[in-house]
């Protein structure tokens, strides 16, 4: 038996970009186009018609644009995956995108691999890490204020030594039970703690948990 299609929906205002992504998921026969929009309210209107897997989503548009159409849905339906495909390549700028809760970034100049790769990435394992979103996590680690020894106690989320060393494991890309051999503990404690540091960072997913921890000093 075949495994089903992954159901991809498309928001971009520019349509020659559009028809050129659709164009390139059509060659696949893993993905199935739903759905196309011109903006972020045509995006959310279409959902109340067919939910897709991934959505790929522009920021700049017009009526809704991308972040408060990534915010809005991941509020509302919080299981679909979102993968922001933009020029802006501002380090503050993606990383609080992943604190909303998408699931990858990418630039519009993306190699087609890259963007089948990401489909399939967040698909099956919820964000996807590119080159791009790496040298972003980099450069911000880099360029940090190295004066506040414990920056996160200047930020109104207060965490135990054990949820810092936890969060400090999965920022260098360790999975739960990789971590729970590292440090002695059962594989389900590890996970609690991971959703407790979510809960207490205002996290949607790891990826956007990574970008919080890179933006306040402690990964």
């Amino acid at each position: 038996m075949n495994n089903p299609k992954i159901k991809i929906a498309i928001a971009d205002d520019h349509a020659i970009f559009r028809r050129g992504i659709v164009s390139l998921l059509q060659n696949n026969d893993d993905f199935e186009v739903i759905s196309q929009a011109a903006n972020g309210q045509e995006l959310i209107d279409n959902l109340n018609k067919e939910q897709p897997h991934v959505i790929l989503m522009d920021l700049q548009m017009p009526v809704l644009d991308g972040i408060r159409a990534t915010q809005q849905i991941k509020k509302e339906l919080p299981h679909i995956k979102i993968i922001i495909i933009s020029m802006h390549d501002e380090a503050q700028f993606v990383s609080h995108l992943m604190e909303l809760g998408a699931n990858g970034y990418l630039l519009k100049d993306a190699d087609p691999d890259e963007v089948e790769n990401a489909i399939y990435t967040v698909h099956n394992e919820d964000y996807y890490y590119g080159a791009f979103l790496l040298k972003v996590m980099h450069n911000r680690m880099i360029n940090k204020p190295v004066k506040k020894i414990v920056p996160y106690f200047s930020i109104q989320v207060e965490l135990s030594e054990r949820e810092i060393e936890i969060l400090q494991h999965i920022c260098e890309g360790t999975t739960a039970p990789q971590i729970a051999d590292k440090i002695n503990l059962s594989h389900r404690t590890v996970e609690g703690h991971r959703n407790r540091i979510m809960e207490k960072t205002g996290t949607k997913n790891i990826a956007g948990l990574v970008a919080w921890a890179v933006r306040n000093g402690i990964a």
